[in-house]
């Protein structure tokens, strides 16, 4: 038989080499040895599991507690306490505001009141020496000594003097007022948080005049985040308050209870804004306020559906196949699918529960190859051969 290359090159008779020709008869043998060893497989079984249609929407974590943090008294900024990112504590000091004349209006606040008793002290006086008066002169009514005119002239002195007096109280009452007034401000110098949470906005720095009402920060409560979607209005009916919903948060499942839906409809896009709490604390997740969440709101009642892993499932020409193991053998079968259900598909036809379906090793398998179930008695070394002996197979 001329070699191929020979006769390219001159056309003479080819030299037969039998060292070059063995190891294509060996490698033939190999192939041939490996296509009828068993190949290792991983299997999963077809069962039955409710299933539920939903509707996807998604949704967004909104906070609960979120607020600009204001000066509660005018003034000029000492020292802004925070960094934008800073976590505090209810209590915490936000901001300082200077105080010198705070505390200054505090002290004159404080003067008035001892200007006002020591005045009502006097008046005090001055009234019941004008009442000792009077008693003393109507004592005389019966005697010659009586004078009417000096009587009346003493009433008057005595209503006077208990003007006096009680517009003495009435200014210690205002003094007090101002003072306490003067006080909340001195207390008010020092902005602290209402409630813990996250600085993430300053709106001023050091320096800086502070009107009253006037923004310091902005403050994020995130560890009360729920989430907030608009479902469209003809699909709340599953959604009652304390339902439980299917959601994701980057893929991670999280439980979703509906706490309210809002009864303000969208005229537009005819949604309505429903509220969720998690059953669990997402700060552990590190979730975020604005952060997307994927809902999966039920459109229907749950029924029972025969399932196949997803992995089970092959295109191959004419449409979808599994591999169900039996026997030590791999018998390909078409399917018809239905839908998808978490890590499962539906299957309308094809298989029947309790199957034995091939997830993993499935790629190259032939229809009634011999196969061997990777689990206690195949160990990664079994199986690297394995996958190796249908690697030369091919």
């Amino acid at each position: 038989m001329p070699h191929p290359a020979a006769a390219q090159q001159g056309g003479g008779p080819a030299q037969y080499d039998g060292a070059a020709s063995e190891p294509d008869r060996s490698d033939k043998g190999k192939k041939r040895r490996g296509r009828g060893g068993p190949a290792v497989v991983q299997v999963d079984t077809v069962k039955v599991v409710p299933v539920t249609q939903t509707l996807p929407v998604l949704g967004r974590l909104v906070a609960r507690q979120t607020s600009v943090i204001a000066a509660r008294t005018a003034g000029p900024i000492e020292t802004l306490h925070v960094q934008v990112g800073d976590r505090v504590k209810k209590g915490d000091a936000l901001a300082t505001l200077v105080s010198d004349t705070i505390s200054a209006r505090r002290e004159l606040r404080a003067g008035e009141i001892a200007e006002f008793r020591a005045s009502i002290e006097s008046a005090q006086a001055q009234l019941a020496k004008a009442k000792n008066e009077m008693r003393r002169m109507r004592d005389l009514q019966k005697s010659a000594a009586f004078s009417k005119a000096r009587y009346e002239d003493q009433l008057r002195v005595v209503e006077i003097a208990a003007g006096e007096l009680n517009k003495s109280l009435a200014g210690l009452r205002q003094a007090e007022a101002n003072l306490k007034l003067a006080e909340i401000d001195v207390n008010n110098a020092t902005v602290r948080a209402p409630y813990a949470g996250v600085v993430t906005q300053r709106h001023t720095f050091d320096g800086a005049y502070v009107s009253m009402g006037g923004p310091v920060v902005t403050l994020l409560n995130d560890a009360e985040l729920e989430v907030e979607a608009d479902v469209p209005a003809n699909r709340l009916a599953g959604l009652r308050p304390g339902a439980e919903i299917a959601a994701e948060i980057d893929g991670r499942p999280i439980r979703a209870i509906v706490r309210a839906v809002v009864p303000d409809e969208n005229p537009l896009a005819r949604t309505r804004a429903v509220r969720l709490a998690s059953s669990e604390p997402l700060t552990d997740i590190g979730a975020a306020a604005n952060q997307s969440v994927l809902l999966r709101v039920p459109v229907g009642s749950a029924r029972d559906a025969l399932t196949v892993h997803k992995d089970a499932v092959l295109q191959r020409e004419g449409g979808a196949a599994v591999f169900v193991v039996s026997g030590g053998k791999a018998t390909m079968r078409r399917v018809r699918l239905g839908e998808a259900v978490a890590s499962r598909f539906e299957v309308i036809e094809g298989v029947a529960a309790g199957d034995r379906t091939v997830t993993r090793g499935n790629e190259r398998l032939r229809d009634g190859q011999q196969v061997r179930l990777k689990g206690a008695g195949a160990d990664k070394g079994g199986e690297g051969v394995g996958r190796r002996k249908r690697e030369v197979g091919e």
